[in-house]
């Protein structure tokens, strides 16, 4: 079966506006100036960009309007040479912008974006046979369970991430959203509130009983999956932060950059954790993985991470695989890591890609 794209990225645009150097977190009545600041397209378009750079084909639906914003994350499309052939362009605004606060152990976000709806997938998926499609949100509506029957008749893997922080699990939709997919892959205060546990470990339980293999992003914490019965956890990588912001849609690229190489979980977690870390070392896009970053990556040792097994749950579902490559497509996973400064203001700090909880 012929596969026009590897992964199809589905989710909107976003303009980040980053303050970093902040004396402390944004309040009323308080009057703060940054030390440094960027404009950087974020969201998918990092994720976008991490997977092209590791060699993956990716490609992009999404809509952007005639307004500053879309213009800028247009140009910036161009120029980094993104695959902008399933772009929609509107005659009228279509304004998403996030302001955010970046602090070497967290971020935050101010956002606005106009309403509008996202473009339909299913015969993008239809025509293109992609291997892979990443959803941006928690999708858990009526479009979702048509995007997943898509998705199955073309045997293409779901990938989701989450970005909510008022879906439940007692919510019977969100719950049968999650057994649509493939992966599901919030953060960590993502996934405590989704279910409503005290601990990372419960939280995991619960998703794994829906998901056939759940991970949570724990920022500092490194990364945390269980498939089935097996549970691994990843320490976070050493690396010089400058900005947190898009270190978890830089984990996305990687690790489904891993299993699209046909590697065990643990190796996705890995190289999940090296995207999302390499994203930190400073503002903007020059950080995300290429393919000439060999040799500066950790292959660490088997006891640097840790495995668990408990009783099945369930009968674990294998995620579907078509056409998955063996070994790596791109980035070549070395001895000797370490983060090197860039930024005047930058610290020394243990973070992977999750993307941690949200200050305030």
């Amino acid at each position: 079966m012929a596969r026009d794209y590897d992964v199809l990225l589905l989710g909107d645009y976003f303009c980040d506006l980053i303050f970093t150097g902040l004396p402390d977190l944004p309040r009323l009545g308080a009057d703060l100036f940054g030390a440094e600041f960027d404009m950087v397209p974020g969201a998918n378009y990092r994720t976008a960009l991490a997977c092209q750079r590791l060699g993956l084909r990716a490609a992009w639906l999404c809509n952007f309007g005639n307004d500053l914003f879309s213009r800028f994350v247009l140009d910036m499309a161009e120029r980094d040479g993104l695959d902008t052939s399933l772009f929609h362009l509107h005659p009228f605004p279509l304004r998403r912008v996030s302001s955010a606060f970046s602090f070497v152990q967290d971020r935050g976000f101010i956002s606005y974006m106009d309403p509008f709806p996202l473009p339909s997938p299913l015969e993008v998926i239809t025509r293109h046979q992609p291997r892979a499609v990443i959803i941006s949100h928690l999708a858990h509506d009526q479009s979702q369970a048509a995007l997943a029957a898509a998705a199955r008749d073309a045997g293409t893997l779901i990938y989701m991430d989450c970005q909510s922080d008022t879906a439940t699990l007692a919510m019977p939709d969100v719950r049968e959203a999650l057994r649509r997919v493939d992966f599901f892959a919030p953060n960590e205060s993502e996934a405590l509130y989704l279910t409503g546990a005290t601990t990372v470990e419960a939280a995991l339980d619960q998703l794994a009983e829906l998901a056939p293999v759940a991970v949570i992003k724990r920022g500092s914490a490194g990364a945390i999956a269980r498939h089935g019965s097996d549970i691994l956890r990843m320490p976070a990588l050493s690396v010089t932060v400058a900005d947190t912001t898009g270190a978890g849609d830089c984990f996305n690229a990687g690790f489904l950059y891993g299993h699209l190489a046909g590697l065990p979980l643990v190796e996705c977690l890995r190289r999940g954790n090296i995207c999302g870390g390499l994203a930190t070392e400073s503002r903007g896009t020059a950080p995300l993985p290429t393919p000439a970053s060999r040799g500066h990556h950790p292959r660490r040792a088997d006891s640097d991470y840790e495995t668990e097994t408990r009783g099945d749950l369930r009968r674990p579902r294998r995620p579907r695989l078509d056409g998955g490559r063996q070994g790596d497509v791109g980035l070549e996973f070395a001895e000797g890591y370490g983060g090197a400064a860039g930024s005047r203001r930058q610290h020394r700090h243990h973070l992977h890609g999750g993307q941690a909880p949200v200050l305030g």
